[in-house]
């Protein structure tokens, strides 16, 4: 029984989640003996062990463990009167508070299972008896009335409480009472309130994704406490199911969070997100993995490879020199922590993967945290990891001078995330990414006074990674920060002051009208819709991948919001605003990334000026930073971090290169951010039309570190097209023409037609032509590709691209139903 390890990735659904569970119980006996080995596992997970914990590597580890403990039992020791537990966490209506509580006391408890701490923690049944004294008053005061819980955010009752106070328990529970683990279990049951009957409900869009792993992750500790195995069963049952990869077309209980077959990931039903829920559910799933290990209760060993395929097609494109990009970080792009930061979690759990694995999968996965190790700018710290036993094995891994470092990565290679409309285009040298937005995909995400100023996040903005530099002196906080939201790379945005939730409302972080009917609460579906995270009302985001070269087209429309209150759907004092206009091209190459622009402007009747950003860069301070310009070029250097990038204009009108000084806080784009001023040198390369100005057209090529030399001389992209209808580049050196067709009807250039919305690529090698075809609006059943010229036939590709000869050359009929923007390709011959 079980799965097919080759085609579990694609093919997990519902049967598979049943087969990676034992259709026979094991019985009281054999549960009790699992439920006591996740047990052990778990503290194994957490604490180490004796051996693990003797290695010189963990010790940075122990000692923070140690330290952390001491530093919460002072804060007990100090808490003063009877509505705190530590000093300074007042309780009873914060329930960051009384979640902070609850993990300070987990935190002591790890120290008392911690193996290597000194005696006095360690082992020490008083300091143990003293967390669950201080436990059992916590629920009986703050948490185990429901009547008087569940105030704040949803997911501190639903999640965070109860991951902090299922690890006291599982830690302690050689010396916790039974009815304290009773009591505790039923009230973290209660507070599944977007469950059902206490329980998970996967037809919750609370119950989702990186969540739910969280809740069942929980629930299958809790069911280890009390031997239950029934309780075990559901949460893995549940669980798996975000093993299953998401088909668009056919989606079980209505939920778009999870991954899908391009690798992308949601959260939050519409926001890409790899790079932080998605990191979070790479990270438990791994841990689960562990947990269960040799416990019996899930066949673990099937579900490996469809997390190490998460790795290589999800997480390996999106880690540039060790750093997460920004592109798949939605609100959590405003935090302090930086890109080095979100990878050391991706490190940890893959060298996890590893240690589950066998063959060429775990030597892959070796080698590939070896690579991020060199390739890195930032020197990854260990200490970082949750599991002591996790340093020692990534101590172990780079020791083994038999595992060579290996990117999971081709050096070149572009990748259309087209499920989460973003894509990757990498080369040696530099890295770029691309945001954009469609009645699919969320133009951004804000919440909860993260991500202030996001309005344009996902309006073509893209980031563009140079090699060899420290990216935290690139991107991270203090780019969003210093750089104008209005002035993010590659986004066509109207001049005018948007005010941030908290302005637009009164200081409140939401929009706060329950009498509505659209009942606008801090966590109901319309304060998502609208506020949150709102989708755009256009369907054209996408395009298509031959080999290592990409083509992506997007239009610029209006979001949710301003479409529903100019409807009279919304309440009057609801702030919406309207969007620019813009048809956009990227044509993703080798020394150059193509920018085109067709009917850049206002939208018709806002009277308002419009300014394109074609890039934006910054650099410290103190950085020797140059901009030198010429008749049709601009190059940028930062000779400090050895960096370059040319811009040459193809077509269109001039753009103002800008090098200022900003200094700005952290806190300008995050409230819970220190109030830390940053300062920093800004470049603008920038197109602006004055109010009543008519649409415009651009063509340019980016060339990242290209010499002043290489910018001047520039001419290998000639621009064959540039209409909001069709836009067309040559690149004849690659043999390469790339287009994006836009709208019904027929395009026709440079000896090709393509019918309505389409992207296409085709590149000639001797009598070889091989052709790449994508849908950008998930819509479409077919689209139709005429080459002129000599006869063609098919000699190998995608079953889905059918070829027939046809008078003056070869038509291709490709199938692009339900296959959502994926490309299709031929190879032909004549």
């Amino acid at each position: 029984m079980g799965l097919s390890r080759r085609n579990v990735l694609g093919m997990l659904g519902a049967a598979g989640v049943l087969g990676a569970v034992p259709v026979g119980w094991a019985g009281a006996a054999r549960a009790a003996d699992g439920a006591a080995r996740v047990l052990a596992n778990t503290v194994a997970v957490f604490a180490g062990t004796e051996d693990s914990n003797s290695r010189a590597e963990t010790a940075a580890k122990r000692a923070a463990i140690e330290r952390t403990a001491r530093t919460n039992l002072a804060a007990l020791d100090a808490a003063s009167g009877d509505t705190e537990l530590f000093a300074g966490l007042p309780l009873g209506t914060s329930d960051p508070n009384l979640t902070a509580s609850f993990q300070k006391l987990y935190e002591i408890a790890l120290a008392t299972r911690t193996p290597g701490v000194p005696a006095d923690l360690y082992g020490s049944t008083a300091v143990q008896d003293r967390v669950l004294d201080r436990l059992a008053w916590l629920h009986e005061r703050f948490y185990g009335d429901q009547s008087k819980g569940y105030y704040g955010n949803w997911f501190s009752w639903e999640i965070g409480i109860s991951q902090h106070l299922t690890r006291t328990l599982v830690l302690l529970a050689g010396r916790a009472p039974a009815e304290l683990v009773t009591a505790c279990l039923a009230s973290m049951d209660a507070y599944l309130r977007n469950g059902k009957d206490g329980d998970v409900d996967l037809d919750s869009r609370f119950h989702t994704g990186a969540n739910l792993a969280d809740i069942t992750t929980n629930r299958i500790l809790q069911g280890a406490l009390t031997a239950d195995e029934a309780r075990i069963r559901k949460a893995l049952t549940d669980q798996l199911t975000v093993f299953a990869t998401i088909d668009p077309y056919d989606l079980r209980h209505g939920v778009t969070d999870g991954y899908y077959a391009d690798g992308s990931f949601l959260q939050h039903s519409s926001v890409a997100y790899t790079g932080s829920y998605g990191k979070g559910l790479l990270s438990r799933v791994v841990q689960t993995l562990k947990v269960l290990d040799g416990s019996g209760f899930a066949h673990g060993d099937e579900l490996v490879p469809v997390v190490h395929g998460w790795v290589a097609d999800g997480f390996a494109p999106l880690i540039f020199e060790g750093w997460m990009m920004e592109a798949v970080k939605g609100r959590a792009v405003s935090r302090t922590g930086t890109g080095y930061d979100d990878v050391a979690v991706i490190v940890e759990a893959v060298v996890d993967l590893a240690s589950l694995s066998a063959g060429e999968p775990a030597r892959a996965l070796k080698s590939y945290v070896k690579h991020i190790r060199a390739g890195s700018r930032s020197a990854l710290d260990p200490t970082s990891f949750v599991s002591p036993l996790s340093i020692v094995r990534y101590a172990d891994l780079l020791a083994d001078a038999s595992v060579p470092a290996a990117d999971l990565n081709p050096p070149a290679r572009s990748v259309a995330f087209n499920a989460m409309d973003r894509t990757v285009h990498r080369r040696p040298g530099y890295a770029f990414t691309l945001s954009r937005s469609s009645d699919r995909i969320s133009k951004y995400e804000y919440m909860s006074g993260e991500n202030l100023m996001p309005w344009f996040q996902g309006d073509g903005a893209h980031q563009l990674y140079l090699s060899g530099q420290d990216q935290r002196q690139a991107y991270g906080v203090d780019h969003l920060a210093t750089v104008s939201p209005y002035g993010l790379a590659g986004v066509t945005a109207p001049v005018e002051h948007r005010a941030t939730v908290p302005e637009a409302y009164g200081g409140k972080l939401f929009y706060d009208n329950p009498g509505h009917p659209l009942n606008f609460t801090a966590s109901s579906e319309s304060q998502n819709a609208y506020v949150y995270f709102p989708t755009a009302t256009g369907a054209h985001s996408g395009g298509a991948v031959l080999g290592a070269y990409g083509a992506v087209g997007w239009v610029l429309t209006d979001d949710v919001p301003w479409r529903d209150k100019a409807a009279g759907i919304l309440p009057d004092d609801f702030v919406a605003y309207r969007s620019a206009r813009a048809t956009r091209s990227w044509f993703l190459l080798d020394d150059e990334v193509v920018l085109l622009g067709a009917g850049v402007g206002d939208a018709p009747g806002a009277g308002r000026a419009v300014t394109t950003t074609l890039d934006a860069r910054i650099a410290a301070a103190g950085d020797a930073v140059s901009v030198t310009e010429g008749d049709s070029w601009v190059r940028w250097a930062d000779a400090t971090q050895g960096t370059a990038v040319g811009y040459v204009r193809l077509a269109g009108p001039a753009a103002e290169p800008r090098l200022t000084t900003v200094t700005r806080s952290r806190r300008t784009v995050r409230l819970s951010n220190p109030d830390t001023a940053v300062t920093k040198q800004v470049f603008s390369l920038t197109t602006a039309q004055p109010p009543g100005a008519g649409p415009i057209a651009f063509a340019w090529a980016l060339l990242p570190g290209a010499t002043a030399e290489a910018v001047r001389s520039y001419d290998a992209v000639r621009v064959l097209a540039n209409t909001p209808r069709l836009q067309a580049v040559r690149h004849e050196g690659l043999g390469l023409t790339a287009l994006n067709g836009f709208g019904a009807g027929t395009h026709h250039v440079a000896g090709l037609s393509v019918d309505g919305a389409a992207s296409v690529l085709v590149r000639q090698s001797g009598d070889e032509v091989a052709v790449a075809v994508a849908d950008p609006t998930t819509t479409r059943d077919t689209v139709t590709v005429t080459l002129r010229g000599r006869t063609l036939r098919k000699v190998s590709g995608d079953d889905a691209v059918r070829v027939r000869a046809v008078p003056g050359g070869t038509r291709l009929d490709v199938d692009t139903h339900h296959v959502y923007g994926r490309s299709l390709t031929a190879r032909l011959t004549g």
